[in-house]
């Protein structure tokens, strides 16, 4: 029990108005249409042992008797920033690169995007039983989807699962919309997961699995990468990643991969190699106007442990059918290749090699996703595709558990000022009193 005393704090999240508190604009709850029917507790009722040994993720709905039972108990309103619907716990505003806290506004339901806009999107994962390291959920994974279909509509839906949770999956969403047909892209690298745990400093990344919803997505954990998260507001997590809004232009770019000298010369989105292998990519642009589009550039981001083969690039067009080797190898490069005018309806196919290594790679699955990009004036388009490897190591010895250390007969008298610095950027911190009167039953 010794973890349960590691804070007498909880990470709320500033969504929505609170009655007798500072005003932050609320949102309306998405989650009749995606989790109707899923059963919701008050604050009251979770404090008052409602769960038992029940682990479930975001079931809370602050009920009105609970703004009066929550003074009554702890003599104090409730904290700004609680979030009073929780399974609406996907939202998304526009990244201006500002952060204020509490006062941050989430939109809940649907965001109006504009061209070129960056909008991060946050998923908010609360484990609702407060029995801390006695209630843990297992293999807890989150993750988005993000369609790759233009619309004037496109729902991004946020997931999570645990394997010991009631329910054991659980979906909310949030719309963008906009009068004219965009597609959005996601920003490869910016998921990021912050809590009072290992993301207390600026957060921890994850990996860009996170956006694929049918592979499973990413594990989480407040103590580590391990799918792992106690429950009690103070170990909630904030998982955000970041999308751009791009209207749909007059030209498309296709990203795939195949083995270099492998028999099947199949081109495909996603591949299994082993290190050492040696991959071929291809980008397709296509003019899909009916103008010449003058000074295309095309570039490629390569992540981790692929390496460029050093003048391998080879452009394929009308005036070279059978391949042109070019002499710079600026693909990989910020500023690419500037691959020439194209008229209506032409295309090019830009194709280079690179090799699999061992740098830094993970134990177990690791998967290597690779961006292709398309300039046309101030429109940049991107696709990708990508390699899974697994790497095989050794089980390290186990080490042995630190002794128990003698418990306090009371709680730390830590306020919310004592922890300002590791307040979460994306939320706001206030004193968990439901929470705290039960860690306190729990003591005596």
């Amino acid at each position: 029990m010794k973890h349960s005393l590691r804070s007498a704090l909880a990470v709320v999240t500033g969504v929505t108005a609170l009655a007798g508190v500072a005003a932050i604009p609320a949102i309306v709850s998405a989650w009749g249409d995606s989790d109707g029917g899923r059963q919701t507790y008050s604050l009251q009722q979770v404090n008052e042992g409602a769960l038992g040994d029940k682990i479930t993720f975001n079931s809370i709905s602050i009920k009105d008797t609970d703004y009066d039972w929550y003074k009554e108990t702890t003599g104090n309103d409730l904290p700004a920033g609680t979030i009073t619907e929780e399974v609406n716990y996907v939202g998304a505003r526009v990244d201006d690169g500002k952060n204020n806290g509490a006062a941050n506004v989430w939109n809940g339901n649907e965001i109006e995007v504009h061209n070129g806009e960056t909008y991060l999107i946050r998923l908010y994962v609360h484990n609702n039983n407060p029995g801390g390291y006695d209630a843990v959920a297992e293999n807890t994974k989150v993750s988005f989807n993000i369609p790759s279909d233009s619309d004037t509509t496109i729902r991004v839906n946020g997931y999570i699962e645990s394997s010991n949770a009631s329910p054991a999956e659980y979906v909310d969403y949030v719309d963008f919309k906009s009068d004219q047909a965009f597609h959005l892209e996601y920003v490869y690298g910016s998921a990021l997961l912050e809590n009072n745990g290992i993301g207390a400093n600026g957060g921890v990344k994850l990996s860009d699995d996170i956006v694929k919803s049918k592979s499973g997505g990413v594990l989480i954990g407040y103590d580590a990468l391990n799918g792992k998260v106690p429950g009690c507001y103070e170990y909630a997590n904030y998982i955000t990643i970041k999308v751009k809004a791009v209207f749909d232009s007059e030209f498309t770019i296709d990203k795939q991969v195949r083995l270099k000298d492998g028999e099947d010369k199949t081109w495909k989105d996603s591949l299994n190699v082993k290190v050492g292998d040696k991959v071929e990519y291809q980008l397709t642009y296509q003019n899909t106007s009916d103008t010449t589009q003058e000074n295309v550039v095309i570039s490629d981001v390569l992540p981790a442990n692929v390496k460029y083969v050093a003048g391998s690039t080879v452009l394929y067009n009308v005036n070279h059918p059978s391949g042109l080797v070019l002499d710079t190898d600026a693909i990989v490069e910020d500023n690419g290749i500037n691959i020439g005018a194209y008229t209506a309806g032409s295309n090019a196919f830009i194709r280079f090699t690179a090799e699999v290594v061992d740098n830094d790679l993970e134990c177990g699955s690791n998967t290597l996703v690779n961006w292709g990009q398309a300039s046309v004036g101030e429109t940049m388009l991107q696709d990708h595709a990508e390699v899974v490897l697994t790497k095989v190591c050794e089980e390290p010895e186990p080490t042995p558990e630190e002794p128990e250390e003698d418990l306090p007969t009371e709680l730390p008298s830590t306020g919310p000022e004592a922890v300002a610095g590791s307040a979460l950027a994306l939320g706001s911190l206030g004193t968990a009193a439901g929470y705290y009167v039960v860690s306190r039953r729990r003591l005596r």
